[in-house]
């Protein structure tokens, strides 16, 4: 079965706006296989996507809905490597949870990850290069 880690930018992106290729790429993800998340990278989603600045997209109750209602999507797992390859030290936490769940590819728009294509042969893709591929 295929794991994806979709990265916080891009699920934030997939929720606010339901007609996107972040949207999309979610979908397909779901599926093709399963959404992989730790702790970490769900605390900081969750965290990104209550913030007030995007009441103006979607209300609150709503986000707040939403994120419980992705729990039950996505599947998680407990983070057993440390990594510090990543530039952006912030963004070693998706890393780890790819190598961690044995990961079909990273799902990103961060330059910061996407200059580490592949890391330890797990892809790190934009949404689109994952809506052509999978």
């Amino acid at each position: 079965m295929n794991k994806f880690i979709i990265d916080t930018n891009l699920l934030v992106s997939a929720f606010l706006f339901p007609v996107s290729v972040p949207r999309q790429t979610f979908d397909k993800a779901v599926q093709q296989g399963r959404i992989v998340a730790s702790t970490d990278t769900f605390d900081e989603f969750a965290e990104v996507f209550s913030r007030p600045g995007f009441e103006k997209y979607v209300p609150d109750e709503s986000r707040q809905k939403l994120i419980t209602d992705l729990k039950q999507v996505i599947v998680f797992e407990t983070v057993s490597v440390q990594i510090t390859d990543c530039r952006a030290p912030k963004d070693n936490k998706f890393l780890e949870l790819a190598v961690t769940a044995n990961a079909s590819c990273i799902i990103t728009g961060d330059n910061d990850l996407l200059v580490l294509h592949p890391y330890r042969g797990i892809p790190i893709i934009n949404a689109t290069d994952f809506l052509n591929t999978f």
